[in-house]
């Protein structure tokens, strides 16, 4: 095992979704070069049963609150995890064999805010080898060229998203880890990448650091959530001076929800969607939200 490998602690936050993570766990058991852990938030009132060996010991954790209190889950796993390097990995991700060697092999070179490859996988596709996944796989539409090797410097830390990411430990408690004042779904994550540019913290695309993003039903847009979308946007504008989440936000505009542009100082809710209107944004087969 390679001495920096095992220094990286793999995080991930889980509820329900137990055939996702039993394909994640065995995506770590293949590893080139095995983590040092896998911690594991339960956004749940038990862990799930009959867990394959994902090749390194495991931690568990409970993490109370609301239904999906996911920057408190993701503060609660960092505090526990050992490990110098955490790599952040969706529960819906199965890591490609060279994932967390090529983190480890990132954070070797120099601190940073490390960023990995996502393709998106059918509905079907299953626990496979990573050649089927590098051949069912699609990457995102939104996402630029991944570096052939090495790093890429990303000058915009707003890329980050939460399925597949990595930094030093260190660089995560000096930011004070995620704000949990962002309640729900949606800003947590881009909050988080504008406070570790502040601090001067570089954002890094990694070479072989892929992972395979495990197809579920999707709404666009993501009306489900449209409520906390909306309070978590209007606390990343106050304290940053600009907005996130803005492709979702112009599509509640254009559906006739909101009143926003990207100029705006306020957003003026027109209304809320309705119980109809949410089952119809349902995609069971698009790839992306």
């Amino acid at each position: 095992m390679r001495p920096e490998a095992s220094a990286a602690s793999v995080l991930t936050l889980v509820r329900g979704r137990e055939s996702c993570l039993h394909n994640l766990m065995h995506g770590l058991a293949r590893q080139s070069a095995p983590p040092r852990e896998l911690v594991i938030a339960w956004m749940q009132a038990e862990p799930g049963p009959d867990l394959p060996d994902p090749g390194c010991p495991v931690r568990h954790l409970h993490v109370p609150g609301e239904p999906m209190p996911l920057a408190a889950a993701r503060n609660r796993a960092a505090e526990a995890a050992a490990g110098d390097l955490l790599v952040f990995l969706d529960v819906d991700c199965i890591p490609g064999d060279a994932l967390v060697a090529a983190y480890a092999q990132a954070a070797a070179q120099g601190d940073g805010l490390f960023l990995g490859e996502v393709l998106y996988l059918p509905p079907g596709a299953g626990h496979r080898n990573e050649a089927d996944l590098d051949r069912l796989g699609r990457a995102h539409p939104a996402r630029p060229p991944i570096p052939r090797a090495g790093l890429q410097s990303e000058p915009d830390s707003g890329q980050l998203w939460g399925l597949s990411f990595a930094l030093p430990a260190r660089a995560w408690h000096a930011v004070g880890g995620m704000d949990e004042g962002f309640a729900g779904y949606g800003g947590e994550e881009t909050d988080l990448a504008a406070r570790l540019s502040a601090s001067g913290l570089p954002t890094f695309w990694v070479a072989g650091a892929r992972a395979y993003h495990q197809h579920h039903p999707v709404h666009v847009p993501p009306l489900q959530h449209f409520e906390p979308i909306l309070a978590n946007a209007v606390r990343f504008h106050e304290r940053h001076g600009r907005w996130c989440m803005t492709y979702w936000l112009g599509q509640f505009r254009d559906a006739g929800l909101i009143a926003w542009d990207e100029g705006a100082d306020a957003i003026r809710l027109l209304r809320c969607p309705s119980d109809l209107e949410i089952v119809a944004s349902l995609r069971p087969d698009a790839l992306f939200s």
